[in-house]
């Protein structure tokens, strides 16, 4: 049922309504009246929701490192100075575009173009998967059905859901894991040891953005390397297309020959009948002809 729902939600918008009734009635058709009515109740999403669910499912360890990412950002966000925070938002920048022109590459191989809006629509779901432990938990869903709003500002949180997995709700009253405030009075040691704890979380969201842009680094390689092969299967394509229309060329004009040559042929056929019957009656008027002299020829004698 999991895994009918995901496919769901990764199918565009526009065939999103007969894919489901489709879904629905094989499951009512097996038996299964509780799996159609779960299916009938799914929502259609937007289609900046359903790019974010197809990035998910067809990158999915991609999508682990983001949600890995976003862990990194919003804790070190939490206890980093100005320059730091400057150098990370550079990089949350950087990845969210490279991620977000992934995700409408992928939507247009599917046959969506995605316009300037929705685009910006796919943009701040992605910040906000960053920003918001909750965002994150649900786009690792993989079945969003509308944009999600970036908050403003980064919210600390647990370690994200694994891309494809049901999120967990939260408990009431269960805190975020934040380091606690710090006291009146604290030791040097104390103090270090934050410094110390803020240069660690900073080292990890710096390195798992590192290892985001490498990854999207290659994946933009091996996209390329794949639109150059279907540029060249298209080619060749084009190129047996033409070929075909110069050899259909080649046969309808063979065809009108044969026609023609059909048409001439039962013209001379004609012509030749004609011509015999021209003969016969020629041949039995000499014929005639010549009987009649030679009784001529007698009467005389």
């Amino acid at each position: 049922m999991e895994a009918v729902l995901d496919e769901l939600y990764t199918t565009p918008p526009s065939g999103f309504v007969t894919r489901r009734e489709t879904l629905a009635l094989a499951a009512k058709t097996a038996g299964r009246v509780d799996d159609a009515r779960r299916i009938r109740a799914a929502r259609r999403p937007t289609l900046a929701a359903w790019a974010a669910n197809l990035l998910l499912r067809s990158q999915p360890e991609e999508s682990r490192q983001f949600l890995e990412l976003g862990r990194a950002l919003r804790e070190a966000y939490q206890s980093l100075d100005a320059a730091g925070l400057k150098d990370l938002s550079a990089q949350r920048r950087r990845v969210v575009s490279a991620l977000s022109r992934q995700a409408a590459q992928l939507a247009r191989d599917a046959g969506q173009q995605l316009s300037e809006p929705v685009q910006q629509d796919l943009e701040a779901t992605l910040r906000a998967v960053l920003a918001d432990p909750d965002a994150a938990d649900q786009w690792a869903g993989g079945r969003l059905v509308t944009a999600l709003t970036p908050p403003s500002e980064f919210r600390p949180g647990s370690t994200p859901v694994a891309p494809g997995s049901t999120p967990v709700a939260k408990r009431p009253g269960t805190r975020s894991r934040s380091a606690p405030p710090p006291r009146t009075g604290a030791t040097k040691d104390e103090l270090a040891e934050r410094r110390r704890a803020r240069q660690e979380q900073l080292a990890r969201a710096r390195e798992a953005a590192k290892a985001a842009e490498q990854r999207l680094r290659e994946e933009r390689a091996r996209q390329a390397d794949a639109g150059a092969e279907l540029q060249r299967a298209r080619e060749r394509t084009e190129q047996a297309r033409r070929q075909m229309s110069a050899v259909e060329e080649q046969l309808r004009q063979a065809r009108e020959e044969g026609r023609r040559a059909e048409n001439e042929q039962h013209e001379a056929e004609e012509h030749s009948r004609s011509a015999a019957d021209a003969l016969a009656q020629a041949e039995r008027v000499a014929r005639e002809s010549a009987q009649q002299v030679r009784s001529m020829s007698r009467g005389g004698t």
